[in-house]
């Protein structure tokens, strides 16, 4: 973390893990694919408790990740309260209707077709949980001091797909929704200036008759994402 005070780089050993073989490694990476291939934004929910410290923890999964100077440039707020759900629902569908009335361009939305979005939002009701994801510009002292950031934008991304994958791996839905403009939630939620408002992030299990877009299946071969040099 970064102080105010002078630090000198001090090297730490690097905790011990068990030695793993060739084949093992094998396994293992392809048995994180085959889970996270499971992975599928969802929009349909239902509003079945998620323990709070299932959340807890896997906002400290993403909080590991690593950052620009270790600066960890992210904050994290986690919403059950309906009333506050409810607000953040009705901000969010204000903005939406202005992007599908024509704000977006007719490029985006046209791109967004096959998806099957539109303005209406009731997951952010339904889900028991919303996180929302904010990027901190600058750090701020005590006293009010600032002091810079670094790789922001690169750090908080890292970390939200950190938190993506917990999220999944304990077993839950995510959806990742992004109204554009999002400076409502720092006043909702009682955030400062200085950060913004990156990602809404509803969690919790899916309804049983739950569907994806067909589209969401296609993903690009590896021929495609990889070069081997």
């Amino acid at each position: 973390m970064f102080a105010r005070e002078q630090l000198s780089y001090e090297a730490v050993k690097l905790a011990a893990r068990a030695e793993i073989t060739d084949e093992s490694m094998q396994k293992a990476a392809l048995a994180y694919y085959q889970t996270m291939k499971t992975r599928h934004t969802v929009r349909d929910f239902i509003d079945r408790e998620v323990p709070e410290d299932v959340i807890q923890n896997c906002i400290r999964t993403a909080g590991s990740a690593p950052s620009g100077a270790n600066h960890q440039p992210w904050h994290f707020v986690a919403i059950r309260n309906p009333e506050i759900k409810h607000a953040m629902r009705l901000a969010a569908e204000a903005e939406e209707e202005k992007f599908y009335a024509g704000g977006g361009g007719d490029e985006w939305i046209k791109a967004l077709e096959p998806i099957g979005t539109n303005a209406d939002k009731p997951h952010l009701d339904i889900a028991p949980w919303l996180i929302v994801i904010f990027a901190q510009r600058y750090g701020v002292f005590d006293d009010g001091t600032r002091f810079k950031n670094y790789y922001v934008p690169d750090s908080v991304g890292i970390a939200t797909g950190f938190l993506i994958s917990a999220l999944h791996h304990a077993g839950l839905y995510s959806l990742t929704h992004t109204p554009n403009p999002m400076r409502f939630l720092n006043k909702l939620l009682g955030r400062p200036s200085h950060e913004k408002a990156v990602m809404i992030l509803a969690v919790g299990h899916a309804s049983a008759d739950a569907t994806v877009p067909g589209v969401a299946k296609i993903k690009k071969p590896l021929e495609e994402i990889l070069t081997v040099l």
